[in-house]
């Protein structure tokens, strides 16, 4: 035991040696990174440190924290409903409309570049535009206005499929349903411009080289060429699809409310603000922020291993 224990201390302390006479070889370059690494560990690494520091207590802006142990995790899923409510509806929505934005945003980026250069440009500036207005909200809030002025109110109220204007933003019955239809129109736009970047910058010699080597359709095109060269790009994408559709809250605040009918749209994320932005009780918004934090990781985790595949 003491021999492997040995073992193991020899090899870190050689790892550790190279790995510092590689640092003194290139610090040049270390000193340009410099900056980024301070403002990266400033603004990133240190927030989430102090936040999970923050979740073992008990700490509402005006006192000094107490420590409490692991009582905001235990209260966390044993006595609050209301988050097992919001972990439902997030899980929910990221199962959803994170592997369908996902895919549409891999599809429509593919189409888009099979057509004229022209035509490609106006296309990507049409279909990302609307992901980034500002009036995002309000549109889809006039569709489904609760009133017969309401655009779908008023279109099924014509075609007789309703008597009276349905609550689409009130009843708990329909408001998951539009939230997931305004999510997903919505997430289409967070890895389309980097899937287009990718595509754009395949090398066409490999395309060439697969029917060469007996590639007989597009498909096969796609899986042994376009996926693997663009397998930093698809890590992209779905680290921002997991990041935006386990970071919901916007859209449900904008459109059901805040809190929404019933708790029917809440999310971890608007759970959160409700304890840190409302009710200053930063240890247990830290251990809700904690708990988020540590299933995406977990996600992009089993995401990095799938994307491993691809190709193979």
């Amino acid at each position: 035991m003491s021999k492997g224990f040995d073992t193991f201390r020899d090899m870190t302390r050689s790892k550790l040696k190279t790995t510092w006479r590689r640092m003194k070889k290139s610090k040049s370059q270390y000193l340009f990174l410099l900056p980024f690494l301070i403002i990266f560990a400033g603004f990133y690494i240190a927030p989430v440190a102090v936040s999970i520091f923050y979740s073992f207590t008990y700490y509402n802006i005006f006192q000094p924290p107490i420590y409490i142990g692991l009582r905001n995790y235990v209260n966390l899923f044993l006595a609050d409903e209301v988050f097992l409510i919001a972990l439902k509806n997030t899980f929910i929505i990221a199962a959803i409309t994170g592997p369908i934005g996902y895919l549409a945003s891999f599809v429509f980026a593919w189409l888009i570049n099979e057509l004229p250069k022209t035509l490609r440009t106006i296309a990507v500036v049409i279909f990302y535009a609307p992901t980034i207005s500002g009036q995002v909200y309000l549109i889809w809030g006039i569709m489904f206005s609760g009133d017969a002025y309401g655009y779908v109110n008023a279109f099924l109220m014509n075609l007789g499929l309703i008597d009276s204007p349905v609550q689409w933003l009130t009843d708990p019955n329909y408001i998951m349903p539009v939230i997931l239809l305004v999510i997903l129109w919505m997430s289409l736009g967070s890895g389309f411009l980097a899937f287009i970047a990718g595509l754009q910058g395949l090398d066409r010699s490999q395309i060439e080289a697969c029917y060469i080597d007996g590639c007989q359709n597009r498909w096969q095109e796609l899986w042994y060429v376009v996926l693997p060269n663009m397998k930093p790009m698809l890590l992209f994408g779905a680290v921002m699809s997991i990041t935006q559709s386990f970071g919901v809250a916007d859209v449900t605040m904008a459109l059901a409310g805040f809190p929404s009918t019933d708790y029917a749209a809440e999310t971890v994320v608007t759970h959160l603000i409700d304890y840190g932005s409302v009710r200053f009780d930063m240890g247990y918004a830290s251990a809700i922020a904690t708990v988020l934090f540590m299933t995406m990781i977990l996600c992009n985790k089993i995401v990095q291993s799938l994307l491993k595949k691809v190709g193979n």
